[in-house]
């Protein structure tokens, strides 16, 4: 029998959505232990270019685990086997126990769905035969010689055909070197107690499901199956059967008007016991926790988007402007950028939402996570370029390194 709604008000829903994602009150514990427990709650974590700040994976898994060094990511890759990269709703590190959800996705490519551009079975074949004879291979050791200037997103055939064996499942990733793959036989680097049996729709369906609920705490139809083309139909089939079979129980949000799911009765009661902290963090664009732009804009009444894709006199808030959260709620965003080679972090812009006057407490707070921060992007000093002068001045004997 389908359970009763319950409803939740906007701050529950947020508390839980911030605990589910690790960000408040997290117990991951330390070390690599700490990051393949984050990257299990979490169900991904998306891999980046971007480098304005520390890449996306490792911003996103530092904002969780206080020790977090950006070799533990690297050595469970290589070297224990406990995460593989693959496709989630975009490129990234997954935990190898999920391995087998993986391929379906791998299923599609194989069928004959080419990745972004049109196949040289050929070249496919070439390169196969290549890693099959020498061992692990990059890019580069194919050579390519271009006829005229070309644009990043140009490939040379040979990296296309190791994308396009990648998204099969041919190939796996067996490390990184710098930011490059090193690409290698499947068969050479997946563990051989991995399940490779191929889920069953239902099995897929509520895999994404139960993955996001944990991830989220509470989820609609639409967050569920985001950017999962052909998923929509499978997944609210399987939602309808759990919430008649009494595996997932349906809430209402105040103030909002889809309905969401939750995952138990034991998670509902959970939400009394989570306290709110005011913690506070710089979110990567592509954190998990802000993703997808929608539900952080209902749940959090946040409007916020990446304006590093738009031309500079369209911008408002920065090429690359991070959020930040302070306890439940998102009070600013700042533009950064973290010179290496003078070791001077800078925030370019700040902006304050509406409404929000920082106050002593949040000064000496900022301050401390903002030095954390430039110490992890490698930087031993930080500039305030432009913000509110009465602030900036409030900051600045704070912000010695």
């Amino acid at each position: 029998m389908k359970n009763s709604i319950h409803t939740l008000s906007r701050e529950q829903a947020q508390l839980l959505a911030l605990k589910s994602q690790g960000l408040s009150q997290p117990d991951f514990g330390k070390g690599k232990k700490a990051v393949l427990a984050a990257i299990d709650l979490l169900g991904y974590v998306q891999i980046d270019t971007l480098s304005v700040v520390a890449r996306a994976h490792h911003h996103t898994l530092w904002s969780r685990l206080p020790d977090y060094n950006e070799k533990f990511l690297g050595d469970l890759l290589e070297n224990d086997k406990t995460i593989f990269e693959y496709w989630s709703h975009a490129a990234s590190y997954l935990p190898m126990s999920d391995y087998r959800f993986s391929l379906p996705r791998k299923k599609s490519y194989e069928d004959g769905k080419s990745h972004w551009f049109g196949q040289d079975k050929k070249m496919n074949k070439y390169v196969l035969d290549r890693i099959k004879a020498e061992g692990p291979l990059q890019s580069k050791d194919f050579e390519y010689k271009r006829e005229g200037p070309g644009n990043w997103y140009e490939w040379k055939p040979a990296k296309r055909a190791l994308e396009q064996l990648f998204m099969e499942g041919k190939l796996m990733v067996a490390k990184r070197q710098g930011f490059h793959k090193v690409y290698d036989l499947t068969a050479c680097v997946l563990p051989s107690t991995v399940d490779t049996s191929f889920p069953s729709e239902k099995e897929y369906s509520e895999h994404l499901i139960l993955k996001a609920v944990q991830a989220h705490g509470c989820v609609n139809e639409n967050e569920i199956s985001y950017l999962r083309n052909g998923q929509k139909a499978p997944v609210n089939k399987a939602l309808k059967r759990m919430l008649m079979e009494g595996e997932l129980m349906e809430v209402n949000i105040e103030g909002l008007e889809k309905s969401t799911f939750i995952t138990s009765e034991k998670q509902l009661k959970s939400i009394e016991k989570i306290k709110l902290k005011n913690n506070i963090h710089f979110l990567s664009p592509f954190d998990n926790a802000i993703i997808q732009r929608k539900r952080v804009h209902h749940l959090f009444d946040f409007d916020y988007m990446i304006e590093c894709y738009l031309p500079e006199p369209k911008r408002k808030y920065g090429y690359f402007s991070l959020p930040v959260l302070y306890g439940n709620k998102f009070i600013a965003r700042f533009d950064p950028k973290a010179d290496r080679a003078t070791k001077v972090f800078y925030i370019k812009i700040m902006h304050f939402e509406k409404g929000f006057k920082p106050t002593e407490a949040f000064n000496d707070s900022f301050a401390s996570k903002l030095k954390n921060f430039a110490t992890f992007n490698g930087c031993t000093k930080i500039v305030i370029e432009k913000a509110d002068k009465n602030w900036k001045k409030d900051m600045l004997p704070l912000l010695a390194l």
